[in-house]
């Protein structure tokens, strides 16, 4: 699949990939302090954001998709970010590509599998009629029935564009993400892997705790694992400062 991508500065190529109901915008802002020494990638993942939609989905199909923009760019040995689905995403690229990767940075996200967390998401987005609604606010008045962090709510409306004068769409493909969630929750299998991985935890996250340190350094000898204090799962949101330095002291 061709995915969407959006190709800014010049130097080492470091791709980055969003995380479930996301999209490349959500790192433009860091994409664009990379791409001060980078040749940044900011990659809409299969059935998000501007790229084409699937009845398939799961990681298999994404790290393809991500070696397929690879070879279309003629891209060699990059460095790869993923933040929560992304991350698995880039696990899996790692585990069917080794030895490929420059260098992995994994954003709170575990290679173990997760149970089901996204049920109000799913129920407030849902809920949100697209053939009635006329304005975005319309949407956040219906979604924030279901969801009541205002910054979910904006996340998540994101997803919304005009399709045509007075009707809205979601550019991600909801019914397949939906039907296909509980592939986006599942393990990632790797028995070893000597990439060079840095792997970063909000500490106010539970998606990697101290009981997962061993197992995730075990699989990845080369690795290490870093914490942001006082952020959750959205750590490059609550604290890019930090996420950048952590990011950055790694890679250079």
């Amino acid at each position: 699949m061709k995915l969407n991508f959006t190709k800014i500065g010049i130097g080492n190529p470091l791709l980055i990939i969003h995380g479930l109901f996301g999209s490349s915008d959500n790192w433009r802002t860091l994409g664009r302090q990379f791409a001060e020494k980078y040749e940044v990638f900011l990659i809409d993942l299969r059935n998000h954001g501007k790229s084409p939609h699937s009845s398939e989905m799961n990681y298999d199909l994404m790290a393809i998709d991500i070696m397929e923009l690879i070879n279309a760019e003629g891209i060699n040995h990059p460095i790869l970010i993923g933040h929560s689905m992304g991350g698995k995403a880039a696990l899996m690229f790692d585990k069917k590509y080794p030895n490929f990767l420059k260098k992995l940075v994994v954003a709170d996200i575990g290679l173990k599998s997760y149970p089901m967390h996204h049920d109000q998401i799913l129920k407030g987005l849902n809920s949100i009629n697209l053939n009635t609604i006329s304005s975005r606010l319309e949407a956040q008045k219906t979604l924030k029935e279901h969801i009541k962090e205002i910054g979910v709510q904006q996340f998540l409306l994101k997803n919304l564009y005009w399709r045509e004068k007075g009707q809205l769409e979601w550019r991600m493909n909801l019914k397949v993400i939906e039907k296909n969630i509980f592939r986006i929750l599942e393990k990632i299998h790797i028995e070893k892997s000597f990439t060079s991985a840095l792997f970063i935890r909000g500490e106010l996250s539970n998606y990697i705790i101290e009981d997962d340190f061993n197992e995730i350094l075990k699989i990845f000898p080369n690795g290490k694992i870093q914490t942001i204090h006082k952020v959750g799962h959205w750590l490059h949101a609550e604290n890019p400062v930090e996420f950048f330095k952590l990011v950055t002291e790694f890679i250079d």
